[in-house]
């Protein structure tokens, strides 16, 4: 367990189920309370990085436009994109915290070379 880690898990982009529908985040494997099963494209934190490619680090997911609450106490939370070989982003780590301003550049940093070392 991670101090202050709440929940950690990944949620894996599904294709479209129905034709003209856009891809879905689907929950993966994870660690912690009862999580979201789905996310509904573009919107939320997850989202957030799978849209701007990017590690996104929210202080305050309740100031978060957007924010999809799967657990109510979630404070502040940190997203990392998942890259296939070619570089295309087909989901992302999330990881929670019920502390408020918990994740910080360094937190990005390191947990993006965590994934980059497993999702290869």
């Amino acid at each position: 367990k991670m101090p202050g880690f709440s929940w950690t898990g990944f949620y894996l982009l599904r294709e479209p189920q129905k034709p003209g529908a856009e891809p879905d985040l689907v929950v993966g494997p994870y660690q912690g309370p009862l999580a979201c099963l789905w996310l509904p494209p573009h919107q939320g934190v997850c989202w957030a990085g799978v849209d701007r490619g990017e590690v996104v680090i929210v202080p305050d997911v309740h100031a978060f436009p957007g924010h999809i609450a799967c657990d109510p106490r979630s404070r502040s939370e940190i997203v990392v994109p998942l890259r296939d070989g070619s570089g295309r982003v087909v989901g992302v780590l999330d990881v929670d915290s019920w502390k408020p301003a918990h994740f910080d550049e360094l937190d990005g940093e390191w947990l993006s070379r965590l994934v980059a070392m497993i999702y290869q």
